[in-house]
């Protein structure tokens, strides 16, 4: 057994391990874990947090995501995973609805399931989601333009809002990089995140399908906070205590099976 309080650096690694099973931990569980103070334990999220490893927040840590790669690199990753999110996200839509799907490979996921004789209105800023979305017969589709974020796959420019600014949704299915309960929603684009706070202000109702290795973690920009959320979509890889962590916030939390 690792004496953790004589190896600092097996420690760290030990509580890094925990923040990426977990996405948070701590301060006193991790101090009762690992036979060390609470002092001690403060003074090691220091250094992870300043090495980017999480991000301190009162009483622990929470997990911080490292920017996952540009559209193209993420679009053959979990694909089983995003389809069966999709699935489920797809049971949402209402028909003859103004829906905006917001750029990412999940969204993309839900735009390809959309059944063919559901008549929708269906706005998105992502040439490959509109693509994708003329497939479908019934659908009219309204691609609004501007420069291409590479990252994202979507357009997020100035442009681009100042087209958004003209219009409102029934429903927008909004994309994100990292979401904790306490945090709310964010991503690691700045531009990225004012974006998705107009589509908040010009939505009804907000849907997020995030794959269950990006919960329970943050990116650098706050998009919005838990409650301004109408559903979350995940996958079964969520873990029971981050499930209950979820519903006892009160948050409408559907997993994928």
């Amino acid at each position: 057994m690792v004496d953790y309080a004589a190896f600092p650096p097996q420690r760290q690694c030990k509580i890094k391990q925990l923040l990426s099973e977990q996405g948070r931990v701590v301060c006193a569980e991790l101090s009762r874990a690992l036979n060390v103070s609470e002092h001690t334990i403060r003074r090691d999220l220091k250094e992870l947090a300043r090495a980017g490893a999480c991000k301190r927040v009162y009483g622990g840590a929470v997990n911080m995501l490292a920017p996952a790669g540009n559209f193209n690199e993420r679009l053959t990753e979990d694909d089983s995973v995003k389809a069966d999110i999709a699935r489920a996200a797809v049971g949402v839509l209402k028909p003859d609805t103004c829906v905006f799907i917001d750029a990412g490979t999940t969204n993309l996921a839900v735009a390809r399931l959309i059944p063919d004789t559901m008549k929708l209105t269906v706005v998105c800023n992502s040439p490959l989601i509109a693509a994708e979305l003329l497939r479908h017969p019934e659908l009219e589709v309204i691609l609004i333009g501007g420069k291409i974020n590479r990252e994202t796959g979507g357009a997020v420019s100035i442009d681009t809002l100042r087209q958004l600014e003209t219009m409102y949704f029934d429903q927008c299915l909004l994309g994100g990089c990292a979401f904790d309960v306490h945090h709310g929603l964010t991503v690691f684009g700045y531009e990225e995140a004012e974006f998705k706070k107009t589509l908040l202000r010009r939505s009804n109702e907000i849907f997020v399908a995030l794959t269950a290795n990006k919960l329970s973690a943050l990116a650098r920009y706050r998009v919005c906070d838990s409650d301004d959320i109408t559903t979350l979509f995940t996958d079964k890889g969520l873990s029971d205590a981050s499930l209950n962590l979820l519903q006892q916030h009160k948050l409408n939390v559907i997993v994928a099976r």
